[in-house]
């Protein structure tokens, strides 16, 4: 395990930006198995690999660009390492950023589910409020313990990890029809 860190740590100093959104999209892609697999119970039989491999582009083109921009962005808006920075830099993120990015993400789902106009805005009516306030519940003291404790170039990665069972959650939120 500790090599594979060294690797990745080595890989990150070379290519952040490239391997940000990589590490995003995969993990958004997990995300979508799991949900398939064990939220939805589909069996390897009726997995959507079609399904799945939309949110790996929704991680690619969309997650891994957006949310790795806004850390660069958020840095600059609230500087400093100190606790009562990173309390601020959570409260920006979870009163600014989240909540659009969270209807950008369903938007962009129902899109590519091949979902109208019409049905996208029934369906964002319908899950956002529920999503963004189980946001709630799982995005803030993440965030102060990433922005307080972990490196920039560190940040897209962990809340990644952290966001394999978040994306399970999204996943199965922006297919259920």
């Amino acid at each position: 395990m500790a090599s594979l860190w060294r690797s990745y740590h080595a890989l990150m100093a070379k290519h952040p930006w490239t391997l940000q959104i990589i590490t995003a999209g995969s993990l958004v892609g997990v995300g979508d198995v799991i949900s398939q697999q064990l939220i939805e119970r589909r069996g390897l039989a009726n997995h959507s690999v079609r399904r799945t491999t939309k949110m790996i582009s929704i991680g690619f083109f969309f997650v891994g660009p957006v949310v790795g921009g806004w850390y660069k962005v958020l840095d600059k808006l609230v500087t400093g390492g100190t606790k009562s920075a990173a309390l601020k830099k959570m409260l920006v993120d979870q009163v600014g950023f989240a909540p659009c990015f969270l209807g950008a993400f369903l938007g962009i789902s129902g899109v590519l589910n091949g979902l109208t106009v019409k049905e996208n805005v029934a369906k964002l009516k319908r899950d956002y409020m529920d999503a963004l306030i189980s946001s709630y519940y799982l995005w803030p003291p993440v965030q102060i313990a990433n922005f307080y404790f972990i490196p920039l170039h560190h940040r897209l990665a962990v809340v990644q990890i952290v966001a394999v069972a978040w994306n399970s959650y999204l996943s199965w939120k922006a297919n259920k029809m």
